[in-house]
């Protein structure tokens, strides 16, 4: 009889890749939004049936992936007006990344000036 050895299994994590910045990270770590039947919403769950895009749950990817259609280019739709909106108030709770809060204030200055 062979011994097997009483190792735990390494488990992979699945990554995923952010439409708007093109970092790769744990799947759990991104928020993934889908198209199905109804539309376009957010899955918290990563559970529902339709295509999936990721995005990080940081306010400048939401921002990003919106203004540059690239999540309709990774969800292969045309986004209503209605499922912009949606999403963009999705974005407008989640947090301001450190880059992007340098950012903000940089343009805020630049408007001042």
């Amino acid at each position: 009889m062979a011994k097997t050895s009483k190792q735990p299994r390494k488990r992979t994590i699945p990554q995923r890749t952010c439409i708007a910045c093109r970092e790769q990270e744990g799947k759990r770590a991104l928020v993934r939004v889908v198209r199905s039947a109804s539309g376009v919403e957010v899955d918290p769950t990563g559970k529902l049936s339709g295509r999936g895009a990721y995005l990080h749950p940081r306010r400048g990817c939401w921002e990003s992936a919106l203004e540059s259609r690239g999540l309709q280019r990774a969800l292969r739709t045309a986004l209503t007006a209605e499922d912009i909106t949606r999403l963009r108030v999705f974005a407008q709770g989640l947090p301001v990344a450190e880059e992007d809060e340098a950012t903000e204030t940089e343009s805020r200055l630049g408007a001042i000036d």
